[in-house]
């Protein structure tokens, strides 16, 4: 096994650790929206880590990789457009706060 297949394996766990640490979190810290948003982009980044050091495993190109890459710029800034319009309308970001019933 040469070096640089060790160095992917261990990027490989750190990336699964990563998703799993960012699900925890994001079970946990429900409280704010932010705080969520912030969850699913540290999920986003291991995913796109996990993605990256898988296909050097197997030697292929990380093309998909930088699709996962460019949705995930587009899924943060609709968050955080939706973060803005929320605390515009309603002065906060409590999950608790957000009811489609208000309308």
């Amino acid at each position: 096994m040469m070096w640089y297949d060790m160095s992917n394996y261990y990027l490989f766990m750190i990336a699964m650790t990563g998703v799993s640490t960012g699900f925890i979190s994001l079970m946990l810290q429900f409280k704010h929206l932010l705080s969520l948003l912030l969850s699913l982009e540290a999920i986003t980044m291991n995913i796109f880590i996990l993605m990256y050091s898988s296909s050097n495993m197997v030697g292929s190109s990380g093309f998909s990789a930088l699709i996962l890459i460019t949705l995930s710029v587009c899924e943060a800034s609709l968050g955080m457009s939706i973060l803005v319009s929320m605390v515009q309308s309603h002065g906060n970001d409590y999950v608790s706060s957000f009811s489609s019933q208000k309308c």
